[in-house]
């Protein structure tokens, strides 16, 4: 199939400003998540200084990217918008490939796809898309841009939130949560993973006293992680 000429080309755009694939990425994210985003809040996600977000989102705006009035909220425009959402399917695709195939430690898929997302094909995004059986969500449960669990999983509850006694499946863990240091890794020895069954024992100020498996382990879980990771009642 004949690529248009407008359509967006990661490789070609990711050799002009290398870091486009992560702001895009976090702007489509924030957006889906928070339904606005702001340089503070984008500066957060990418790590960096107030001053260089400023730079970057000028180099998007010439790049036809984004779009931002002074100050306000940020926005993609369709062209970045579809480049988004390129960059996403081929992260989440990669994770899969790294995790589901390859047994790469699960805390460590989110690194190591944002070096190879920016250089694989349309053909072999579609190839691992149809070869790992159309993943509606990345390993962490975040879902695919578009999928029919999107609005499901996005209008989820916090686990922070979750009232003492009761039974809830974990659904994903979110992109933000994943940014944050070792917080995968928390989870991961903890055996939190979407679709896991987990009961709210009890809670403070700071923390859920949780327990999961057949034998009812319990353990503590911070409400700072709890913020991150999202549920729905568990079914008896």
């Amino acid at each position: 199939m004949r690529r248009s000429v407008n359509s967006p080309d990661l490789a070609e755009i990711h050799r002009q400003f290398p870091a486009v694939a992560e702001y895009l990425s976090g702007i489509y994210i924030l957006r889906r998540d928070y339904g606005q985003v702001g340089n503070t809040r984008l500066s957060d996600w990418v790590g960096v200084s107030g001053s260089a977000v400023t730079q970057a989102l000028g180099r998007l705006k010439r790049l036809g990217l984004a779009r931002q009035e002074p100050y306000g909220d940020i926005g993609l425009t369709p062209r970045g918008r579809l480049l988004a959402v390129k960059v996403l399917r081929r992260h989440y695709l990669l994770e899969h490939l790294l995790v589901g195939v390859l047994g790469y430690p699960w805390e460590q898929a989110d690194r190591e796809a944002k070096l190879l997302q920016n250089v694989i094909s349309e053909d072999l995004t579609e190839h691992l898309f149809r070869r790992l059986g159309s993943p509606q969500t990345c390993p962490h449960g975040n879902p695919m841009p578009g999928s029919r669990v999107e609005p499901h999983l996005l209008s989820a509850p916090r686990l922070r939130d979750a009232p003492e006694g009761r039974i809830v499946k974990v659904l994903r863990i979110t992109e933000e949560g994943e940014q944050v240091a070792g917080l995968l890794a928390a989870c991961g020895a903890r055996g939190i993973h979407p679709g896991v069954r987990l009961r709210v024992v009890g809670r403070d100020r700071r923390r859920l006293l949780l327990s999961t498996g057949a034998r009812g382990r319990r353990f503590t879980l911070s409400l700072a992680v709890a913020e991150h990771i999202r549920f729905e009642p568990a079914r008896s």
